[in-house]
């Protein structure tokens, strides 16, 4: 009876940090974009331009072409091909850099004793990924118009998931941890992310790759495999890089406990130096 009611009083701890980040990434939703027009259509609109871009970079002005089963080989396809890969780095990027931040942002609620610090790298993130949610929506209905079809394999999208939101929840906490003590953090970031996309074949097939190289890219490169997941599973309807998955999935838990670790090992001098 005491292991199951110390079991329970966990539990409920556990349920009142959920519910509070529930709240926490509502109001941060909210604030994003309080006063304006569309609301929470920006999101959207700023993914579907970047797609417009790329697209006319590369499909048009540069000539890649690719083909996919079920779909007619055009500028419609390379388009949904290139915003199934961008539906994830979007939301990887959009919550890493704000999260970097999240820390630092919030001295009030830092200096609060009773407060779970551990939250606040969480809630960009989270923020990030709903907005992703709305670009993977258009997607699906676009696919599922163009190809007269809807995968079954979308009910494995949760899969992708959990990978995509441990990296970087792992290198959210990394960051966010660091940027207390050293501020140039967000500017590498955003360096260091620009040259992370163009390593990754997001506007570029895989094919484009070496072959030598292509295994080292999945193995070195979590993003990478997730992306093509993503378009396994919306457009394909055939997973074809399980292995992939995998390892990505085992690398991205590895640097989520990595980023945690030292996330709570920095966390008690935030109050100190904030």
């Amino acid at each position: 009876m005491l292991f199951i009611w110390r079991w329970l009083s966990l539990d409920e701890r556990w349920w009142a940090k959920f519910d509070l980040l529930k709240i926490l990434v509502r109001r941060d939703l909210e604030a994003r974009y309080k006063g304006s027009v569309m609301g929470n259509l920006w999101p959207l609109l700023n993914q579907l331009s970047q797609l417009l871009i790329y697209t006319y970079v590369f499909s048009i002005v540069l000539k890649v072409k690719l083909s996919l089963n079920g779909l007619p080989e055009n500028n419609l396809t390379f388009g949904m091909w290139l915003f199934a890969g961008l539906v994830p780095w979007l939301a990887f990027t959009g919550g890493l850099t704000q999260a970097a931040n999240s820390v630092v942002g919030q001295p009030n609620l830092v200096k609060k004793v009773v407060f779970p610090l551990a939250l606040l790298p969480l809630v960009p993130l989270l923020s990030s990924f709903i907005e992703s949610a709305f670009g993977l929506m258009a997607l699906i209905v676009l696919v599922a118009v163009s190809s007269q079809t809807l995968h079954p394999t979308l009910a494995l999208l949760p899969l992708v998931w959990l990978p995509q939101l441990l990296l970087t929840a792992g290198l959210g906490y990394f960051v966010a941890g660091f940027t207390v003590f050293l501020r140039d953090i967000p500017q590498m970031l955003g360096v260091i992310l620009n040259l992370w996309f163009y390593v990754t074949p997001i506007v570029y097939p895989i094919s484009a790759i070496p072959e030598q190289w292509r295994g080292w890219v999945f193995w070195l490169n979590p993003v990478a495999a997730i992306a093509e997941v993503y378009r396994d599973l919306v457009l394909v309807g055939e997973v074809k890089h399980w292995g992939e998955w995998g390892v990505a999935s085992g690398v991205s838990l590895l640097v989520f406990c990595c980023g945690f670790s030292v996330y709570r090992h920095l966390r008690p001098a935030f109050a100190d130096v904030l």
